[in-house]
């Protein structure tokens, strides 16, 4: 398997036509039944059925099946266990939905999900993702790139991180109530890792609305990074100044670092990352360096010792 994206991996116009248009008609079924959050995205206009695009970023490895992608879960809000999520997740309430904005930006506030999305046109980003325990699954999801949000925000020059926050509610998310992390979940990029053109906020997934224990109703999605990176159920982005530090560092600082960077080169101290299970399949295959999007993102770090930075 090569190390990077090669045209040949890019999903062929003719294959990506007819799976779009498969795409569209399942979604108008699965779209009758749809109200609240996504019924108002539609009004705005970034329905899924008429604003998805290609990306010249996407792989053409097979897909994780849907099925799995849906049950086979980290997402410890709603539970340790990986099918705890698709079992509880039905109690998360994501209409209305909402964003605050605070930190070193031009445009803070309290932001409508709705108005996060209308002004960008939805994609299709077909994305490996990597979990830090060594499984794997290819994703096609849907969503835009952070960096076109970040713009319209207008963070100032001191701004050189974003720090993300997921919903905090015990009623709605049974796992925080228990001292498993320190509630809320908190993440971080630096300033140009979210502004790679390979970052984006998901809204969904296989072409369908985000599914709430897949991190509904936005999510972000970085996927040269281990996946406990890539935040769900955003309600809250700052832009700081200094590094934040990240729940997963705050609960082991000896496992878990700000970069959390794809590479097999580095061990967790409790396991090997040189190789990894992709769902759905029996043996191991090799882990590739920034999970297969070295040559995209391997200048951001040019210089650094990622054995220290990691």
């Amino acid at each position: 398997m090569p190390n990077r994206i090669l045209p040949s991996d890019i999903t062929p116009e003719s294959v990506y036509r007819e799976r779009r248009r498969l795409m569209q008609a399942g979604l108008a079924v699965f779209g009758t039944g749809l109200t609240g959050t996504w019924a108002r995205l539609s009004e705005a206009k970034v329905s899924l059925p008429d604003a998805i695009t290609g990306s010249r970023f996407s792989t053409d490895e097979a897909l994780t099946p849907f099925e799995d992608v849906t049950t086979y879960n980290n997402f410890y809000e709603f539970g340790t266990g990986k099918g705890d999520p698709a079992e509880n997740a039905h109690r998360l309430q994501i209409d209305p939905w909402s964003v605050t904005v605070e930190g070193e930006c031009a445009r803070p506030g309290t932001y409508a999900l709705e108005d996060i999305l209308k002004p960008h046109d939805l994609q299709e980003r077909i994305y490996r993702l990597r979990c830090v325990e060594g499984w794997s699954m290819v994703i096609p999801w849907v969503g835009f790139p952070l960096r076109d949000l970040i713009k319209r925000l207008e963070p100032v020059s001191n701004a050189k991180y974003i720090e993300f926050q997921t919903l905090y509610d015990p009623e709605q998310m049974p796992g925080q109530r228990r001292r498993i992390l320190d509630w809320p979940y908190v993440e971080g990029l630096r300033m140009d890792e979210a502004m790679h053109p390979l970052t984006i906020l998901a809204v969904g997934l296989y072409g369908k609305v985000m599914p709430n224990q897949n991190g509904a109703p936005i999510r972000l999605v970085v996927p040269w990074k281990y996946g406990f990176k890539s935040i769900k159920s955003i309600v809250k982005i700052r832009f700081v100044e200094q590094q934040p530090v990240s729940s997963w560092m705050r609960a082991a600082p000896d496992e878990y670092g700000f970069y959390s960077n794809v590479n097999p080169n580095v061990d967790h101290p409790r396991w090997s990352q040189a190789r990894e299970r992709r769902i759905g399949e029996f043996l191991k295959r090799p882990t590739l360096m920034f999970n297969g999007y070295e040559e995209e993102v391997a200048d951001l770090y040019r210089g650094m010792d990622l054995r220290k930075h990691f």
